[in-house]
């Protein structure tokens, strides 16, 4: 992918969550580095935060990288929680004042880039460094955690010689955004203040009164997610899965902390192959919380098709 994917240097380097010469005068609106500052330094006259396509891609963010940590938010118009965790990107994009820019990239105007990063469900937040890659998180998760996530971007960004900064442009004008139910907002309302016992109750609210509102059903499932995996100690989680293969709250426990970080394929495999292998109580259970991984996932994602097919074959 031009290069992006090239991790280089960085792939040695611990990864959140887990030179070149000077930056030329890149095209389509992208920054300019500073007169005296070299590749990775120095200060960059370019906007805090903006949007990127196919086509300024290269010189939006890959040229940018090379002086300024460049952070990629994957979003797209339909998706309740990226409207949940946009403002909060933004918002600290200017607090951190010019050591990141934030580059915004709706999927659905942009495929071919959402296909080249491997995007198969949003928001979906990376960073690139140098011209190569930092992945960083997907989902909305909360403030705290985003910040622990910048920093340690930061931090990597140093250790790789990029601490330059953006300065000059100004933070894009806020846009009215239209009205909310008041029961989705209220929802994430305390999302944002990472209350999630009190998110979720509010997300079912709103899907007492509607059942068939999919953005409270998708944020549900992301919030529900967040709550059974945020106490969870991974070694002593996938130890005790491995140690305890029929012990169907172990097994539900691993693949949830799997599909928090990412990896989605093996919590799906984790959970039909202890469906195949069990009965009663506890193949139900697995197969019900695997119906919670494709509600999250989303009927657009291949992995649900997929996992689907799985599913059947050994429950028919």
């Amino acid at each position: 992918m031009r290069g992006v994917v090239d991790l280089g240097a960085l792939a040695a380097k611990p990864q959140p969550a887990s030179g070149s010469g000077p930056a030329s005068q890149p095209g389509g609106g992208s920054g300019s580095a500073s007169q005296d500052g070299a590749a990775g330094t120095g200060t960059i006259d370019s906007p805090l935060v903006f949007d990127t396509t196919d086509a300024t891609f290269d010189a939006d963010v890959i040229e940018r990288s090379l002086t300024v940590p460049v952070v990629i938010d994957f979003w797209a118009e339909w998706c309740g929680p990226c409207k949940q965790l946009s403002p909060v990107l933004e918002r600290l994009t200017v607090e951190y004042g010019g050591r990141f820019v934030l580059a915004k990239l709706d999927v659905d105007a942009n495929p071919m880039l959402a296909q080249e990063f491997g995007v198969q469900s949003i928001p979906m937040v990376v960073a690139v460094v140098g011209g190569r890659l930092v992945p960083l998180f997907p989902g909305a998760v909360p403030e705290a955690q985003v910040r622990r996530y910048l920093d340690e971007l930061l931090r990597l960004a140093a250790e790789n010689g990029v601490t330059g900064t953006a300065a000059g442009g100004e933070a894009p004008a806020e846009v009215p955004e239209p009205p909310m139910d008041p029961a989705l907002a209220a929802a994430y309302n305390a999302l944002e203040e990472n209350d999630l016992e009190g998110a979720a109750q509010a997300f079912r609210n709103v899907l007492n009164s509607n059942p068939a509102d999919t953005e409270a059903k998708l944020a549900l499932a992301q919030v529900e997610l967040m709550l059974n995996t945020r106490d969870l100690d991974p070694a002593q989680v996938r130890a005790e899965a491995e140690a305890k293969p029929d012990d169907v709250k172990a097994q539900i426990a691993a693949a949830e902390l799997d599909l928090a970080m990412g990896s989605v394929e093996p919590a799906i495999d984790r959970l039909v192959g202890f469906v195949a292998r069990s009965a009663g109580a506890d193949r139900d259970a697995a197969r019900v919380k695997l119906l919670d991984f494709f509600d999250l996932l989303g009927p657009e994602d291949p992995r649900t098709a997929i996992g689907r097919q799985a599913l059947t074959r050994v429950l028919f």
